[in-house]
């Protein structure tokens, strides 16, 4: 565990989850929900140009004609879904400018202004048809001297700003009621189907989610779809690592559906090195987290574990962007204790003073190798490469430094290979003239002792299934604490999930126990306004471990706020499990 930073490598800049890859997602949302607006169904075809003109006005786009003609040819007879979101990512949205030289050939006598006969004309000759008493409205909205036209010269700041901004944000709203209808057309039949309900998406945005009920035949909650080699899957490594300042840093990531369907999560911790178990040879904990991009607030937790340490769970989600953290208690993971023991041998030099790494350090290199190749594909990409190096320097390396990495060692399909990995740390050392420093830093920022043993990192393993979504899109987007939306995630699960115990003589004070076979949480809720101290007893039990370091820990909880007072994990997982906290006001 270090707080020290070596110099930064060459590396990425950035995650794969970019602007572009958002504003993809979000194309497609919008296309659907038009598209299920005029068809029933999305395997349905747009059978005509003007349904392919009223569709693309309908997104926010204003096509000409000619525009239309690329798409809708004389050799055109229908157009599929996908037809029509490729031709979303080609055409822009409509911008305020381009309104205004719309609005300039609007204009017919060129007098710099917009008449009500004018404005009509267009308005009922283009997609969905608007009557002269609607196209009056906007009019009116934003005539500003009542005499019935629109004053567009480019010195009308009123007109720029106002009515365009109008028109703009008319076209948003109409997307997501879009949206709405076609979330109530699939509940529509999904009921219809077999009882089952869908979340609505905007109900899910203003809090928990709640896992859909099951249909008959299928696997229970804790257990694994009977028909997993059907459904979709995308999985990707990551790691929890001690840290001096943060605590626990962990990678997080971005998790995309294109469709509602159902989805099977697990993650668990993996065996490099000796990576995985505690010192006392129990499986590390390794859940997880599944949030709602928009707001954090909690959709689902990884509640279900197998006699191996994975930790899994079953539900369905809406179509949307979903934020998964995941979470280790600490209980056993835990900062190392003895710093005494000599440092291992990193290098040697042969008699003409060439550098040469020793095995021991090259198997802990080729270990760091395993666990920065995230995708798990031999290699490490650029994204890959850069997340390393922001754990181990705490830099991202511009374009001009990842050049070095490409001049110095061959790579596989723009990636680094394993040899090439140690070929870059073999430079490193020979740059420092056979100084270890930085190299002890890199191993220290990743988790290895002096003796070479990894033990205050663990690697993991995240993996999703889905059933009805073909293209599931898991992008790892960072790589820090999340303490705040962890704590905060925690909270929620207890108070919604876990068993209330009014605190003796506080009314507005609750704990909330949350408890399966294999971890407890403790919460305190204080909807009091003054900030008040607890102590949570949970020693009553034996065989237990709190993430506190003790059975017995006082908390504080601000007014109006919850906080957690204990993580509980057994000491023997092979044992049974139960939980008793007793609560006490402290003065």
């Amino acid at each position: 565990m270090s707080s020290q930073r070596r110099s930064s490598r060459p590396s990425s800049a950035a995650s794969r989850t970019s602007m572009s890859a958002q504003s993809d997602v979000e194309t497609k949302l919008e296309c659907r929900a038009a598209f299920l607006g005029r068809y029933d169904d999305i395997r349905d075809e747009i059978d005509s140009k003007d349904d392919l003109m009223t569709l693309l006005q309908q997104t926010g786009r204003n096509p000409s004609s000619r525009v239309i003609s690329k798409y809708w040819t004389r050799n055109t007879e229908s157009l599929t879904f996908d037809d029509f979101v490729d031709i979303c990512r080609r055409e822009p949205v409509t911008s305020e400018d381009e309104l205004m030289r719309a609005f300039r050939k609007i204009d017919v006598n060129g007098d710099g202004y917009i008449s009500l006969d004018e404005l009509f004309k267009v308005m009922t000759t283009k997609g969905e048809k608007m009557s002269r008493s609607e196209v009056k409205a906007m009019i009116d909205e934003v005539d500003e001297n009542k005499d019935g036209r629109l004053d567009y010269k480019e010195g009308n700041k009123f007109f720029y700003t106002e009515f365009s901004h109008m028109v703009i944000s008319t076209a948003e709203d109409y997307k997501k009621m879009s949206i709405r209808m076609m979330e109530k057309k699939e509940k529509r039949k999904l009921k219809k189907k077999d009882g089952e309900v869908t979340p609505r998406r905007e109900d899910l945005s203003k809090g928990r989610r709640e896992s859909r009920p099951r249909s008959a035949g299928r696997a229970g909650r804790g257990q694994e779809p009977n028909n997993i080699r059907d459904w979709t899957g995308v999985s990707s490594k990551g790691a929890f690592f001690l840290d001096d300042e943060s605590g626990m840093v962990t990678h997080s990531y971005s998790l995309v559906l294109s469709e509602d369907t159902e989805v099977w999560i697990t993650i668990q911790p993996l065996r490099i090195g000796e990576s995985g178990e505690s010192l006392d040879g129990t499986v590390i904990d390794t859940a997880l987290f599944v949030l709602n991009a928009d707001d954090n607030s909690l959709v689902a937790f990884t509640e279900n574990r197998d006699s191996k340490g994975k930790y899994s769970l079953r539900c369905s989600l809406s179509m949307g962007t979903y934020t998964l953290i995941p979470f280790t208690t600490g209980c056993r993971l835990k900062p190392r204790r003895d710093t005494s023991t000599k440092d291992a041998k990193l290098i040697t030099k042969d008699k003409e003073g060439k550098i040469a790494l020793t095995r021991a350090f090259r198997k802990a290199l080729e270990e760091i190798f395993e666990m920065a190749d995230l995708d798990g594909n031999g290699l490490l990409s650029r994204d890959e490469f850069n997340w390393y190096n922001l754990r181990t320097s705490g830099e991202e390396i511009a374009d001009d430094e990842w050049q070095v990495v490409e001049d110095n060692i061959d790579l596989e399909k723009g990636e680094i290979t394993r040899t090439g990995f140690l070929r870059l740390n073999e430079m490193e050392a020979d740059d420092n003239e056979g100084d270890t420093e930085d190299l002890w830093i890199t191993l220290n920022g990743m988790g290895f002792n002096k003796s070479l043993i990894l033990d205050e990192a663990c690697p993991f393993l995240l993996r999703v299934y889905a059933e009805a979504c073909d293209d599931p899109e898991l992008t790892v987007t960072g790589l820090d604490a999340n303490k705040e939306k962890i704590n905060e995630a925690v909270c929620e699960l207890a108070i919604s999930k876990g068993e209330p115990s009014k605190v003796r003589g506080m009314k507005d004070l609750t704990m909330y126990t949350y408890s399966n076979d294999h971890r407890a949480m403790i919460v305190v809720d204080n909807k009091s306004k003054t900030r008040v101290k607890i102590e949570l007893d949970c020693s009553k039990r034996r065989g237990l471990v709190s993430h506190t370091g003790s059975l017995v820990a006082a908390v504080t909880a601000s007014p109006q706020t919850a906080v957690v007072g204990h993580h509980i994990l057994p000491l023997d997982d092979r044992g049974d499990f139960s939980v008793v906290c007793e609560e006490s006001i402290l003065k």
